[in-house]
């Protein structure tokens, strides 16, 4: 990192130079100068295409285990950068998408609302999320309220998936 001179250009050097940056930055997708945190929920769709094609608990499973990587992704990655949740950590998004998009059906539709509202959720961070968000340090904190905005998008759209027949 020798040479680095400003904090974007280390940012992109962790971001790009590293495997867990790499990762953490949901495959760079958070370098977005423009709402990183929504370009990387885009960017968890494409992977999503091929989780929801598998038996929903091997989904949750792989959920799961994304969850506990994503913890020492956003740790270590958070520490690199001196910053405790950076605005380009996406994994989290990625992994709270791909909760929300294991139960909605497969067509545009729900995977367009399933992405509005947990982007809402997200953004909003209605209590406990915010809360959640400040007091739980490191990577375990900078995950849960990602988990929690997937959460609540569900506890919203599956009512409306029951009622619809969808």
């Amino acid at each position: 990192m020798d040479g680095i001179t400003s904090s974007a250009d280390r940012t992109r050097a962790i971001a790009l130079g590293t495997p867990t940056g790499f990762l953490a930055f949901g495959l760079g997708s958070g370098l977005s100068p423009y709402a990183p945190g929504t370009v990387g929920t885009v960017a968890a769709l494409l992977p999503a295409l091929f989780l929801v094609q598998l038996p929903l608990w091997i989904g949750l499973l792989l959920v799961g285990l994304a969850f506990v990587v994503g913890i020492h992704l956003c740790q270590v990655t958070g520490n690199a950068l001196g910053v405790h949740d950076h605005g380009g950590m996406v994994w989290d998004e990625f992994v709270g998408v791909w909760l929300v998009l294991l139960f909605m059906p497969f067509n545009w539709a729900w995977w367009l609302a399933a992405f509005v509202v947990f982007r809402l959720f997200d953004i909003l961070k209605p209590w406990p999320i915010r809360w959640l968000d400040r007091k739980v340090p490191g990577g375990f904190g900078v995950m849960l309220d990602d988990l929690l905005a997937g959460v609540y998008t569900l506890v919203c759209l599956l009512p409306l998936l029951h009622f619809s027949g969808g």
